[in-house]
């Protein structure tokens, strides 16, 4: 049986969401389309197509969690990072579109070799494996190493590594470099780390009320794990290696200043599309 319910009337419920969202026709057309298996176009071109039965009650349940504030992400189960699909789950944070700008940053670094030269890359923090995974894809002679202390994070970017089927990426278990060889050594180290501060009032809103504690905050106002990366990362660089770090819009001067502290050069900080100061990276001498 088909329900009286059609795309075009899916749509409208949009306006509901205003309130817990900025982008609430957006998460519908998501929605919609991850139960229809569609691609938004089809939305478009079909809006008077009834759902069936089963397709309506599917709609009125995630329509209801995302009113609650769920993150659409986590209620579609994916979302879309350097236009490649990634799982998503309640284990990690959920890919932003600013951090594309990290790999975007690590890709210019090396926008010189030919696709042939090898290089290590080592991401600390890995979550759901999208900045390394996404320099993997884009790369496929680099060698790719993430970890994650986290065992729900690192099982989730071995599924997302086996659907890409890359094979030029391993994914461990490890607190930063503990379960790394002491001799190992890499072209480029990235990382998402904790940024955000124990105190900070936006824990309480939006996405993040569903995200895990373990993966936002970090003492010293947020800027603990940025510095333990910064100063033990050199150990595993190569000569004129690179470290390259995701920080917050307003941590740029410290990051820079850890950076100097630990003797690094050609220390550069890039603006995500917002204009904020995102991405700081400098190069071992």
């Amino acid at each position: 049986m088909r329900s009286s319910l059609t795309i075009a009337k899916c749509l409208a419920q949009s306006a509901q969401l205003i309130v817990v969202s900025d982008t609430a026709r957006l998460d519908v057309e998501i929605i919609l389309a991850h139960i229809l298996k569609k691609n938004r176009t089809y939305l478009f071109t079909w809006p008077e197509k009834a759902l069936q039965d089963s397709e309506a009650n599917q709609f009125f349940n995630m329509f209801e969690r995302r009113l609650a504030g769920e993150p659409v992400a986590h209620i579609v189960g994916a979302r879309e990072f350097w236009s490649l699909n990634f799982c998503v789950n309640n284990a990690t944070l959920i890919p932003r579109p600013d951090t594309e700008l990290v790999v975007e940053s690590a890709l210019d670094l090396f926008a010189r070799d030919e696709k042939t030269v090898v290089r290590r890359v080592l991401d600390l923090g890995t979550g759901t494996g999208a900045i390394l995974l996404a320099l993997a894809h884009e790369q496929k002679s680099w060698q790719c190493i993430g970890v994650d202390v986290e065992l729900g994070a690192v099982e989730l970017a071995e599924k997302n590594r086996a659907h890409l089927a890359l094979t030029n990426v391993k994914i461990l278990k490890s607190n930063w470099f503990s379960a790394l060889n002491s001799e190992a050594s890499f072209d480029l180290i990235v990382s998402n780390p904790p940024y955000i501060a124990v105190d900070d009032p936006h824990l309480s809103q939006g996405d993040v009320r569903f995200e895990p504690l373990s993966a936002l905050i970090a003492s010293n106002n947020g800027l603990a794990d940025l510095e333990h990366v910064i100063a033990h990362a050199k150990e595993y660089l190569l000569p004129e290696g690179w470290v390259l770090v995701e920080h917050g819009y307003d941590q740029a001067k410290s990051v820079r200043d850890f950076f100097q502290l630990h003797t690094y050069n050609a220390i550069q900080t890039r603006r995500d599309l917002g204009g904020n100061e995102r991405v700081t990276f400098g190069q071992k001498l």
